[in-house]
């Protein structure tokens, strides 16, 4: 939440604000059918303002949760770290988190993602089944963690 809200404040109140300047002053030299800093302004303002809807409609829609208040930590929900084990062994530790902060190089899924919808509600020991792009694979829940 933090960070769509400080993006979200720095699009506002700096970079509009900058964009509407520079297209005001090239919109006062005159011909703006070629005016590269006004066309050029005038793009960025749309996609400034289209992410602006976007950050607004997910802040809205947004809901913190706190992992430590999971009523049953026996069973992996969102922000639960997670250690899988796959057929051959190999562990793997992962955190459920929103999609908007996921960030799968430090383990972080995102809880929409596949893996994290086959082990939503898994408890430890169970069995899992996930579909990846690179094929079916089955993982294991080792344990549960909530920090």
């Amino acid at each position: 939440m933090a960070a769509l809200k400080a993006r979200y404040d720095h699009l506002l109140g700096t970079e509009r604000p900058e964009i509407v300047e520079i297209v005001s002053w090239a919109a006062g030299n005159g011909d703006r059918s070629e005016n590269g800093d006004y066309l050029y302004g005038r793009k960025r303002m749309r996609e400034i303002d289209r992410e602006l809807a976007h950050l607004a409609r997910r802040m809205k829609a947004l809901r913190v949760v706190d992992p430590i208040e999971q009523p049953d930590k026996s069973r992996a929900f969102f922000g639960a770290q997670v250690t899988l084990a796959d057929e051959d062994d190999n562990e793997k530790c992962v955190t459920l988190v929103g999609d908007d902060e996921q960030d799968a190089s430090n383990g972080r899924i995102g809880w929409s993602s596949p893996l994290a919808r086959a082990i939503r509600g898994a408890s430890v020991g169970d069995l899992r089944t996930v579909r990846l792009p690179s094929g079916v694979k089955e993982w294991e829940v080792v344990a549960i963690h909530y920090a």
